[in-house]
């Protein structure tokens, strides 16, 4: 999702950072092998979350929703020397291809797959978080935030994806837009929850950065 003219998002990638290698052999045998890779961070997006990552230097990272890997990958690069990455996915058939990749990266030891529903999986992990990226089931979102809350530490940060919804945020909401209507209900949270401060960004399909006070 594009919401810049398309001669601007083009200068605005082309004077960013570069993909790394192994996230483009990545990007290519996801278009190659894997069913909707729309769902991919993509290179641009990539770098502005390792650039994130980066600035906060995490020691502990949750990511809800996994895909294939390429945004596991862009959060490790910001991970201080000891820390690690748990990433939370329902998709068995992804777990082999995710891993073969974490293998390849400098990070593949300290990233931690789980696989199953994030709604019960999140309460088990008996540990605080530095940086939490949600990009899971839209209808979860409100949910995942109220689990993650208590399990950030101060200072930490949320990004959350796809919180402009491809522009359904602005238009009228169909009575059987589930997906819609949570996006819209999450954005009021991030908004109006007195622990965190919120920005939004119109990167791709909206990415809001929050801040635990």
């Amino acid at each position: 999702m594009h919401f810049l003219p398309e001669k601007l998002d083009d200068y605005i990638v082309a004077h960013s950072e570069e993909e790394p290698e192994l996230l483009q052999q990545l990007t290519r045998e996801t278009y190659q092998k894997i069913l909707q890779p729309i769902m991919l961070s993509g290179p641009y997006q990539g770098r502005v979350l390792s650039m994130i990552s980066k600035l906060t230097r995490p020691k502990t990272i949750l990511e809800l929703g996994t895909f294939t890997g390429y945004a596991t990958l862009c959060l490790a690069e910001g991970l201080v020397s000891d820390g690690e990455i748990h990433t939370i996915d329902v998709n068995e058939e992804l777990i082999d291809f995710q891993r073969a990749y974490f293998d390849k990266s400098d990070y593949g030891e300290r990233i931690h797959q789980h696989l199953g529903d994030a709604i019960s999986i999140i309460p088990t992990l008996d540990m605080t978080f530095d940086l939490v990226f949600i990009d899971a089931d839209k209808p979860n979102y409100v949910n995942y935030f109220h689990l993650i809350i208590d399990k950030l530490n101060s200072g930490g940060i949320i990004i959350s994806d796809n919180v402009l919804w491809h522009g359904k945020v602005i238009a009228p909401v169909d009575d059987k837009d589930i997906s819609t209507k949570a996006v819209l209900e999450f954005n009021t949270l991030l908004k109006t929850d007195n622990r965190i401060e919120t920005v939004m960004l119109p990167i791709r399909d909206g990415l809001t950065i929050s801040r635990k006070k």
